[in-house]
């Protein structure tokens, strides 16, 4: 059997306003879209970056 390698490609760098364009054009109302950004903070699957150090992101 042949050894594969996967070669992972540098994700996109998106701003904090592409992510809230991303959500609020599949939500339908202001509140509905700041409560999924405030959950995918939450829940880790969305990361901060702040000159390439990963920053928590603390919803308050």
């Amino acid at each position: 059997m042949k050894k594969t390698t996967q070669i992972l490609k540098q994700r996109p760098k998106l701003s904090l306003g592409d992510l809230i364009l991303a959500v609020s054009s599949c939500t339908k109302s202001t509140k509905e879209t700041v409560a999924t950004v405030a959950d995918l903070f939450a829940s880790g699957r969305v990361r901060v970056q702040n000159n390439g150090r990963f920053i928590r992101a603390r919803v308050c």
